[in-house]
């Protein structure tokens, strides 16, 4: 059986891979992917990370529904609380991980799968095929403030705006022409290949680029901790 995800080592790069299909966010998934960065931070030789999917159509499509849905029926709120913690703690080790985190969006990114996306440093998207999407405008789901808070640090304002409020899919190009994205490439196999250069020419001092991206992303990180409980407590979490 493939395990959730994998990461291996290529030269100064920690390649995390996602395995299991649509890459759904669910107890699993954070166990495994907290785990992956904690074995990559003890590696001193490792100077980035590259976070992409094993399934040629998705890179993420967020939160898992049926997981959720499971876990509401049988009315263990602790354990989606629980879940909704593990979300944060994901984007904040992403956040403050002292190294750049770079996502290679090789397929569909859609609602947390977006938001995991946003809190990377640096993205990369093949234009043949993927989209970019906030459907939560959709399905009555408003976003925790921590999660505008971190997608407001990758998403230029006014495409935000756009964004958020349609629940439009944009595909590579329109987000490289909006800075969303670093670059837009044509196909997988070269989309790997961009992605792992521009990881590869960070060979930045971990102490200083910590320090730079906690000083950075420090209020984000303020937002998750003081307001998100508000919401999360309650579980109030869906119109």
């Amino acid at each position: 059986m493939m395990s959730v995800l994998e990461w291996k080592k290529m030269e100064t790069i920690g390649l995390i891979t996602m395995n299991n299909g649509e890459n759904r966010h669910n107890p699993d998934f954070i166990a495994a992917i907290l785990g992956a960065f904690d074995e990559i931070e003890k590696d001193p030789e490792i100077s980035s990370v590259v976070i992409s999917s094993g399934d040629a159509k998705n890179w993420s499509l967020g939160i898992d529904l049926q997981w959720i849905s499971g876990a509401m029926a049988k009315g263990d709120t602790q354990g989606i609380r629980d879940f909704m913690y593990g979300l944060n703690k994901i984007f904040k080790r992403i956040l403050l991980f002292p190294m750049p985190v770079i996502a290679s969006i090789n397929g569909h990114a859609f609602g947390d799968g977006t938001i995991m996306a946003c809190a990377c440093d640096f993205r990369f998207m093949k234009s043949d095929r993927g989209f970019f999407c906030f459907p939560e405008i959709d399905i009555n789901i408003p976003f925790l403030p921590g999660m505008l808070a971190i997608v407001r640090k990758a998403v230029p304002y006014y495409k935000l705006e756009e964004l958020v409020f349609s629940g439009k899919r944009a595909a590579a190009a329109e987000l490289e022409a909006h800075h969303v994205i670093t670059k837009a490439c044509p196909d997988q196999e070269s989309l790997l290949v961009e992605a792992t250069a521009f990881a590869r020419a960070f060979t930045k001092k971990r102490p200083i680029f910590g320090e730079m991206k906690k000083r950075l992303h420090g209020r984000i990180v303020e937002v998750m901790e003081k307001e998100d409980p508000a919401f999360i407590e309650p579980l109030n979490l869906m119109l």
